[in-house]
């Protein structure tokens, strides 16, 4: 009877993860650039059960009675890297990154293409074209991480007069080049993981390398362009109604459980 009580608190923290998920993709379904989480329910490896202190005809080995599930797990999250829908803005700070078809890594996974942020002296990866200018003229993601350009350097753009054609080159008001948006090619995206703000980390060593000069990887930016989120909001409004009706429904389970065990302490086991 424990075994059940297992499987079913099991289930319970499973849905409750998910539910923490979906309800955190929700929330950024308005946040430019974000990648949805996502993740799949796996189970425990199934346990032989046998009959105990039994042998089977001529000294064979006890009969087996069946499989037993041990309960259930939510997967690692990982981020769906499909491009988001591109809603035009107007202003001059916002570039969408558009990419098009990529070659497929090792992993059998299509590439994903970012922009290279500086976070405390730090190189991180982003989506989130949202970006601004700071005092000092440099272009910034709201949060003022400096965005770099194909020279590893931060781009002084000088003032929101700024134009950028579709390989990234910024020209400033008064037509002089500025440099060049710096856009990073990930083979294989999930090996980024999310940091908060928009940011992801590459967790192998080194730098993801640039897109600029490869010929088998298409790709634009667009002024005045913003790439939204890719959060289905419906889907994920009818995932989460089904992420809480399964956690009722092993809520009840256990409860049952609970029933069964207080009657057998207090009412079976009863002496005299």
């Amino acid at each position: 009877m424990l075994r059940g009580l297992y499987g079913a608190a099991a289930g319970m923290i499973a849905q409750q993860q998910r539910q923490e998920m979906l309800t955190n993709n929700l929330a950024n379904a308005n946040t430019p650039g974000y990648k949805a989480d996502q993740a799949s329910l796996r189970a425990f490896p199934n346990m032989l059960i046998k009959a105990m202190d039994t042998q089977g005809p001529k000294g064979a080995q006890a009969p087996i009675i069946g499989e037993l599930t041990t309960g259930v797990y939510l997967q690692e999250r990982m981020p769906n890297f499909r491009q988001g829908d591109i809603n035009e803005t107007g202003n001059s700070t916002d570039i969408a990154l558009l990419q098009g078809v990529l070659p497929e890594g090792e992993s059998g996974r299509p590439g994903a293409l970012f922009y290279t942020i500086q976070s405390n002296d730090e190189i991180r990866y982003s989506r989130n074209g949202n970006f601004t200018i700071d005092g000092a003229g440099f272009l910034t993601t709201t949060e003022g991480q400096y965005v770099l350009g194909t020279n590893g350097e931060p781009l002084q753009v000088g003032d929101e007069n700024f134009t950028l054609d579709p390989n990234g080159t910024i020209t400033s008001s008064d037509g002089a080049v500025i440099g060049q948006i710096n856009v990073a090619y990930a083979e294989d995206p999930m090996l980024l993981v999310k940091e908060g703000d928009g940011l992801l980390r590459y967790t192998e060593e080194g730098e993801l390398p640039a897109a600029i000069g490869n010929a088998e990887i298409n790709y634009q930016l667009q002024q005045g362009f913003i790439e939204r989120s890719n959060v289905d909001a419906s889907q994920t409004m009818t995932e989460m109604m089904s992420a809480y009706r399964s956690f009722e429904a092993n809520q009840r389970i256990l409860q049952a459980y609970d029933q069964s065990l207080d009657k057998a302490v207090n009412e079976v086991g009863r002496l005299g």
